[in-house]
């Protein structure tokens, strides 16, 4: 039963292609588009993509060439060609700027890089660029109903950004990189001010520093216990009311207590 399913299907596919071969072959332009026009009403986007970019050419200026156009980006987007399609939507823009369809091409064009936007712990320039276009996008189309579903893409990449953020400055912390988690942690504050995770992030802070302190040489520790102090009372002013606030006080007891008597240092983390 299964190699009768498979010899159909290489059969049809065998047809397929020695159909769409006769219409490659055929000099008849406005035949050729009107395959390629069943082609994508089809969803055969591999066969529409070839025969519209052997006509894309040869249709520039004339009537049928926007709509060409249009859905030769399309069959790009829906083989996943991401390039392609970013720049066939980019293209289109500057091409019929004021076209009913260009508003669409510029958010697919940054819906394109959205798609290519990987998992939190790769490169994120394309999300970042996702980022960048969608800002524009509802810059430049502020009534458009796409701009609703834009600022939600924005919102999604911000997460994933910080998310990465929030992984490389927990890396640091757990290798044994305090000072540098520290910065990275602050750094990922100050980027995502508005971020529920503020408070553990500066919690996260104090941490590093303590354990940059404890760490450290005895000429370095009043210093370094001094800035402990220091974020402490910065999260007690900021976060108030954190459920964080008891460790973070433990931390500040801690650090103003081996201020006082570096020499008696006491447990490196609170209980």
């Amino acid at each position: 039963m299964r190699l009768t399913v498979i010899f159909v299907f290489l059969a049809i596919t065998a047809v397929s292609c020695s159909k769409f071969a006769k219409v490659q072959k055929s000099n008849d332009y406005e035949y050729k588009l009107r395959m390629a026009e069943k082609y994508y009403v089809a969803k055969k986007y591999h066969f529409a993509s070839q025969l519209y970019a052997e006509l894309f050419p040869l249709l520039k200026g004339q009537p049928q060439f926007e709509d060409l156009f249009y859905k030769y980006a399309y069959c790009s987007y829906y083989l996943k060609d991401w390039p392609n399609a970013e720049s066939l939507f980019k293209q289109f823009v500057e091409v019929f700027p004021n076209s009913p369809k260009a508003e669409e091409m510029e958010y697919m064009r940054a819906y394109t890089f959205y798609r290519q936007s990987p998992k939190a712990e790769l490169d994120q320039t394309n999300t970042q660029k996702t980022i960048g276009l969608m800002q524009t996008f509802i810059n430049t189309h502020p009534e458009s109903p796409r701009s609703k579903e834009a600022s939600g893409i924005i919102d999604k990449c911000r997460e994933k950004m910080e998310d990465k953020a929030h992984k490389s400055a927990a890396l640091y912390f757990n290798m044994g990189h305090f000072r540098a988690a520290a910065i990275a942690y602050t750094s990922l504050m100050n980027d995502f001010p508005d971020s529920e995770k503020s408070d553990e992030y500066k919690f996260q802070v104090i941490k590093s520093y303590y354990q940059f302190a404890s760490n450290s040489i005895e000429d370095k520790k009043l210093a370094r216990y001094e800035q402990v102090v220091t974020e402490c009372n910065d999260f007690i002013d900021r976060f108030p009311d954190s459920k964080l606030r008891k460790e973070v006080d433990s931390y500040l007891t801690l650090s103003k207590n081996n201020i006082k008597d570096p020499s008696n240092e006491q447990a490196k983390t609170p209980n």
